[in-house]
């Protein structure tokens, strides 16, 4: 092979990936904004030990997807529908660990039996199917760009009105309440938001995997920072770095979105916990 050949090749793979990046950017540009409300609402989820809770809206969140693709409706809309639904459930009857944990345990197996159903009864694509469990990179049409940009939006404004009522909640319930914070509505209205940040999630990486936006980059930004205004800046950046980073990785591939997505964030969380444990023996010796 001549030294031209070699360039062809590889600029012609390069004009290739160009190419199919340009179909994709609208799944870059709602991954990038997934990425920045995932990071800031995951810092919340694990404060109030929550992770369970979006694996449990993410099985409604798919129920409702399925019914909307069953009945020839926008995906999106059944998918934000399912996850409010779960949402308020949830925030309303759960205010305690316990009970919220037991109406998480009921709802998942419901609001995923439902979604099997629907899909099984779903005579189109099999994609579309797939899709809805592993997400799909060209999902993202010029229409429902604009609608997943404003939900990111609506839940990013919620956030920052109710962020400290909610940081004081979700760091110390009990003074919080003696304090007045009317913890039982931040508690709701910040699931109602953690809702609509799940939709989006389902319709970007999957039912199956939403964990991995919105709850390892907040997970990893806690290993090596505690500062108030450190952790949302880092899980932030581990957020948009796994969602955005994920999707420019499987336009090159041909596997879904979802393993290159989950396994940025990964690395990023071990890289995360390998820094602290040094940082922790270095504090001991000294």
């Amino acid at each position: 092979m001549s030294w031209s050949d070699i360039g062809d090749a590889l600029f012609g793979g390069v004009s290739q990936y160009g190419a199919i990046l340009e179909l994709v950017q609208n799944s870059v540009w709602a991954g990038a904004v997934l990425g920045v409300v995932g990071g800031l609402i995951g810092v919340f989820v694990m404060q109030r030990d929550m992770a369970f809770a979006v694996h449990g809206i993410s099985e409604l969140s798919f129920a409702g997807a399925a019914a909307a693709l069953l009945l020839g409706v926008d995906v999106i809309t059944g998918s934000i529908v399912g996850s409010l639904l779960a949402a308020a459930v949830i925030g309303w009857l759960g205010a305690r660990a316990r009970d919220r944990n037991s109406i998480i345990g009921v709802l998942m197996p419901f609001g995923l039996g439902l979604g099997i159903l629907f899909l099984s009864l779903y005579n189109g694509r099999s994609a579309n199917r797939f899709s809805l469990l592993t997400g799909q990179i060209v999902s993202v049409q010029s229409a429902q760009l604009g609608v997943l940009v404003a939900i990111g939006a609506v839940a990013l404004v919620g956030l920052v009105v109710i962020w400290r009522p909610l940081r004081f909640d979700s760091l110390d319930p009990q003074s919080a309440a003696a304090r007045g914070v009317p913890t039982r509505w931040v508690s709701f209205v910040f699931m109602l938001l953690l809702g609509l940040v799940v939709a989006v999630a389902v319709h970007i990486i999957g039912a199956l995997l939403v964990l991995a936006l919105l709850v390892t980059p907040a997970a990893a930004a806690m290993r090596v920072s505690t500062g108030p205004l450190a952790v949302p800046l880092l899980a932030t950046a581990f957020g948009v770095i796994s969602a955005v980073g994920g999707i420019l990785l499987a336009v090159a591939g041909t596997l879904p979105v979802s393993p290159y997505i989950t396994t940025v964030s990964f690395v990023i969380y071990l890289v995360c916990r390998g820094i602290s444990a040094r940082r922790d023996r270095t504090t001991r010796d000294a």
